[in-house]
This record gives C-alpha cells, sequence and structure tokens, in this order.
C-alpha cells in the first residue's frame, strides 16, 4: 500500500490530506528520506510504514503495522520516540529531533522530522514521520576525529623524538654532558662575549685520577658507573648559565660563567671533595673515585681561547704531578696587556 492510500485508508479529510501532503512534499524535498511512517496520534500505532524503514527496522510490515514503537523498539528507544512524537503533536509545526540507538548490532543515529494534522471529525490526529539516517555521516565524522587525532598524536612523538635526537646530538650518553663540539662552541661565544663586556670567566679540566682495584675488577661497567656519577656531580655542581662536557675517556671540561679564578677555586674544591666521598654502587660492591683539576681564567691567565686552554692543560698537569685529587691553578699573568 502507498503512503496516500494508507493515510486514505486512514480516514483523513481530503483538505487535511491535501495539506499534510503539501507539507510531506517540502520536507522530502529538505532532505533525503530513509524511512516514512504515519501514525495514530491517540494510540501511537502505526497505520503505514515504507520499505526502506522496514529495511532499517528489521521486521516485516505485518510485525509493525498496527503496533507501538514500545512493541517493536527497546524500552529505552522507545521512550524516546514517544516523547518527541508528543512534542510535534503539541505544536503546529514541523519538529525535527535526533534518535541515536543500537540497531541489528549497528549503531544507528537518525533526524526525524515529525508533522502532526489537525484535529479531525471527533478531535482525531495523525502523526507523519520522516526519518533520515545520518549513521554514515557520523561514521565518517568520527573516523575523520580518530584520524586527526591520531596525526596529532603522531606529530607530538615525531617531535619528541626530534627533539631527543637533536639533544643526543648535543649530549654524551655515558655522562649526560654536553658534547665535545657543543661546548666548544659555548666556549667560543664565552670568549667573545667576556672580550667585548669586559667581564671574565674560568675553564677547568678535571680528569679522574687511576681507577681503583674494585673499579678496574667491574671492568668496563664499572668505568661507566663511575662516568656516570662524574656526569651527575658535575650537573649537580654548575648552574645554568655553566656548561660542563665530557672530552674523552677520563677527561672533562666546566666552563663557569661570570667567575673569577678565586671563586673558580672555592667551587672546584668543593667539588673534588665530594667526589672523593662519592659511593658508587655498582654488581653489588662500592666503588669511589678522585680526580684532579686544573683552573684558569679569562683575561687574567690568557687573553686568547688558545691561551685558556693551554694554561688550563698546565694547571692540571700540575694537580697530577701531585698525585691526583687535587685542585691547581693556573699561573696569573703579571703584566698590564690584559683587559680591565
Amino acid at each position: 500500500m502507498s503512503a496516500a492510500a494508507a493515510i486514505s485508508a486512514a480516514g483523513l479529510p481530503a483538505d487535511t490530506l491535501r495539506g499534510l501532503l503539501g507539507s510531506l512534499c517540502e520536507a522530502l524535498l529538505a532532505a533525503r528520506a530513509d524511512g516514512l511512517a504515519l501514525q495514530d496520534a491517540a494510540s501511537g500505532r502505526y497505520l503505514h510504514v515504507n520499505a526502506d524503514m522496514l529495511r532499517w527496522i528489521g521486521l516485516p510490515a505485518e510485525q509493525v503495522v498496527g503496533c507501538t514503537d514500545a512493541e517493536i523498539f527497546d524500552a529505552e528507544l522507545a521512550a524516546g520516540l514517544r516523547a518527541a512524537a508528543q512534542s510535534a503533536l503539541a505544536q503546529a509545526e514541523p519538529l525535527v529531533s535526533e534518535h541515536r540507538f543500537d540497531r541489528n548490532g549497528l549503531r544507528c543515529r537518525f533526524d526525524v522530522l515529525r508533522l502532526a494534522t489537525p484535529p479531525a471529525g471527533a478531535g482525531r490526529r495523525w502523526l507523519v514521520s520522516v526519518w533520515i539516517d545520518r549513521s554514515a555521516e557520523h561514521a565518517r565524522d568520527a573516523q575523520l576525529k580518530n584520524a586527526l587525532a591520531q596525526i596529532e598524536q603522531q606529530q607530538r612523538a615525531h617531535d619528541t623524538l626530534r627533539r631527543e635526537l637533536a639533544e643526543q646530538g648535543l649530549r654524551d650518553a655515558a655522562s649526560g654532558l654536553s658534547s665535545r663540539a657543543h661546548f666548544e662552541d659555548q666556549l667560543r661565544r664565552e670568549v667573545d662575549l667576556s672580550t667585548r663586556e669586559h667581564r671574565e670567566f674560568a675553564l677547568v679540566f678535571v680528569e679522574i685520577d687511576e681507577p681503583s682495584d674494585a673499579v678496574r675488577a667491574q671492568g668496563d661497567a664499572g668505568a661507566q658507573a663511575i662516568l656516570a656519577a662524574m656526569g651527575r656531580l658535575l650537573r649537580g655542581g654548575t648552574r645554568a648559565m655553566d656548561a660542563s662536557c665530557r672530552l674523552d675517556e677520563r677527561r672533562f671540561a666546566v666552563l663557569l660563567s661570570g667567575v673569577g679564578l678565586a671563586t673558580a677555586h672555592s667551587r672546584m674544591e668543593g667539588l673534588r671533595r665530594r667526589c672523593a666521598t662519592e659511593i658508587v654502587m655498582h654488581g653489588g660492591q662500592e666503588l669511589g673515585f678522585t680526580v684532579a683539576m686544573g683552573v684558569a681564567s679569562f683575561p687574567h691567565t690568557a687573553q686568547s681561547q688558545g691561551e685558556l686552554v693551554a694554561a688550563c692543560e698546565a694547571a692540571l698537569a700540575e694537580a697530577r704531578r701531585r698525585g691526583g685529587n687535587h685542585v691547581t691553578l693556573a699561573a696569573i699573568r703579571l703584566d698590564d696587556s690584559a683587559p680591565r
């Protein structure tokens, strides 16, 4: 039976039928209809359901026509449909409502346009509903949203990895300190800044003394544990504006920005004592170590980067000559050529 035939069979007056069909046509032109139904307003029983709606309901016409929402759908959906129907009946204009529910294992989402007829003879009314399936549209939106979220997550992971790789390129893996190349760039900048602003800074070379028998017994693993401990102590004993790096197997360098020779000696002496008392646990053994240090300053012990490095090397050699576990200062220049 067609929709028009079903409406006529329901006993609608001709003028009501024409007005209802006109409004219904406008609704169908405004949106693609995936379902069409006619209900008795008082009882809520379906008088007609088209083939498209029967397909997604999943029941034959004889199990739908003559039944109410409560007899076809689960209680929650039926209550929502009935509430929307009552709202449509309470107003003269068409009403659009959204319904979301699970049906036959699928997540469904419909926009439903409801149009109620004016009261006919004996006050009887009918309700036409046009069902527009939005399930695929919203599924695509959800997929797009998930895809965008995944892209954002991947981008964050990429950015994190890029930062880590950049950081790894600037740091020594064993000690966690700056790489030698990065440190030398910082040293050049510090020399340039100090020359232009007539300020001082200190350079320190640190060398781990000959390992103890306990460290030797641990082999490379023991040496790596000492390197890691030395890195922690250097990072903890320097300020944000300072810099430290690992030069080679047992040697390190420290740049103390804006610090004079006396202050640098005091700070490095404190670090030497911390190294001498540091207990490094590895393989169930307590490992200890000591360091020798040479301290030079710019411009008081040297007036160029090359001279500064040479003065620092000489001071470190003197600390080693004294048996290690010692901090030695580079000789201060006595001429008047240093910048004031």
